[in-house]
């Protein structure tokens, strides 16, 4: 095997992160960051500007790092501040500093800033085959065991941390909130305010019925009044049957309902029924979808004495076939892959501030970079010059990251533009040019 001679250049630079050229366009062209600051904060006596130090910590957050230290190295590196027109890259203290004395007033800023990327961005919204654009909104646990941070509390999950819930529009996924929760608070516990936000913001990116889909945690009557008076907002919400006798309603659905027999042994009725019930003395008339699966034989083929039976239910306003209704709840799952995005490919699962403030702004600004990596990946990675070569309709943000953001470059002075050079054999060079040019357009 050959032995390599290890060099370090005097003169040359070259950057191992060149995409990130394109998160700046995204950051600074499309979200109007720099002019949304100047409207609504103060910068007056600081050094380094508020827009620098967002802008510095978003840089991190496209690289999948979350932690304050990491800004140490980007100080002296001249593609970090060009790529994400930085002036001055703060230290990690003052990076600390300026988090902790602004977050309040940097977390509507960074939740704006998001939405407007998109929209200005003209990003591809896809909606479903009923020609609903999908609203999903959910609460997933964060593990900050063994920290004395702010409000961390025991989640469902049986570890102290925090319960953030998040809200994804369309297909791709499109973060549009996340707001940050102790680990204890219960699903429905604020939600209502939390999902009027939302769908406003989702008003701003398309003007498509809205199919919202909640799991059980938020079957709660003020959510289904308020989803139901909601204009070209359609929902469906998992049953929680809690204390209620569901032995009638298993013999109903077998009686009165579609009954089908899949296998030997197991039998599965579809029924759709109504309930009435008042809600701050108004009467209204709800819509259940419920499925009873009665098994009498087991997957190893063995007959049982008593019979399994399992039942499951689902809210909703929409006039289509019970299994139809089913199926489109079971497509909710995708979003539990854009939390595990949240916590693994952006590096916060672990929050770096002991200041709940604090850390809420960090989540927003990883809905942020979140954001403009989903869209650079969705213009990149996934036409003919995509480098990754099996067919998707959405990529990771880490196949993102590893595709078009670290991609290696040498950077070019020549008098006073800059230029980046890849490799002859970038296979990825097609897409990031094709990005680029879009982003420019």
């Amino acid at each position: 095997m050959k032995r390599f001679i290890l060099e370090q250049s005097d003169d040359e630079f070259y950057t191992s992160h060149s995409g990130l050229a394109l998160a700046g366009l995204c950051i600074n062209r499309y979200s109007e960051l720099s002019q949304v600051i100047g409207r609504k904060m103060d910068n007056t006596g600081n050094l380094i500007s508020h827009t620098d130090i967002l802008r510095s910590y978003l840089g991190l957050l496209c690289l999948g790092k979350s932690d304050y230290e990491a800004i140490t190295s980007m100080r002296q590196d001249t593609y970090f501040k060009n790529a994400l027109d930085i002036k001055n890259v703060p230290s990690a203290e003052r990076l600390r500093q300026r988090f902790d004395e602004e977050a309040k007033k940097f977390l509507p800023i960074a939740q704006k800033c998001s939405v407007d990327m998109l929209k200005n961005g003209k990003a591809n919204i896809t909606p479903l085959d009923t020609g609903h654009v999908p609203l999903d909104a959910d609460v997933f646990p964060m593990d900050n065991s063994g920290t004395q941070k702010e409000k961390v509390s025991r989640t469902y999950h049986n570890y102290d941390g925090y319960a953030p819930i998040a809200a994804y529009l369309g297909l791709e996924g499109w973060c549009l909130e996340v707001e940050l929760r102790p680990g204890s608070q219960h699903s429905q516990e604020g939600f209502v305010p939390f999902i009027k936000r939302v769908i406003g913001r989702a008003r701003v990116l398309t003007k498509k019925k809205l199919l919202v889909r909640l799991d059980s945690a938020h079957d709660a009557i003020d959510t289904r009044v308020l989803l139901r008076n909601e204009k070209k907002v359609s929902y469906i919400i998992k049953w929680n049957p809690r204390r209620e006798n569901t032995s009638e309603l298993c013999e109903k659905a077998f009686a009165e309902g579609k009954v089908t027999e899949p296998r030997d042994g197991k039998r599965v009725a579809l029924l759709t029924v109504r309930k009435r019930q008042v809600h701050k003395e108004k009467t209204y008339i709800f819509t259940k979808v419920v499925r009873v699966t009665e098994r009498t034989v087991n997957k190893h083929r063995q007959r049982l004495l008593v019979p399994d039976i399992t039942i499951e239910g689902w809210w909703t306003n929409l006039v289509l076939p019970e299994e139809k209704i089913i199926a489109l709840y079971q497509n909710r799952g995708l979003s539990e892959q854009f939390h595990s995005e949240f916590k693994t490919d952006l590096d916060l699962e672990r929050l770096p501030s002991g200041k709940f403030a604090t850390n809420a702004l960090v989540m927003a600004l990883g809905a942020f970079a979140y954001n403009a990596l989903r869209f650079i990946g969705q213009l990149g990675l996934l036409g003919e010059k995509s480098p990754v070569r099996h067919p998707a309709k959405r990529r990771r943000i880490k196949t993102v990251m590893q595709e078009l953001i670290y991609q290696a470059a040498r950077l070019i002075r020549s008098g006073h533009r800059l230029r980046l050079r890849f490799s002859c054999y970038c296979p990825a060079y097609p897409a990031f040019s094709g990005v680029y040019g879009r982003l420019l357009a």
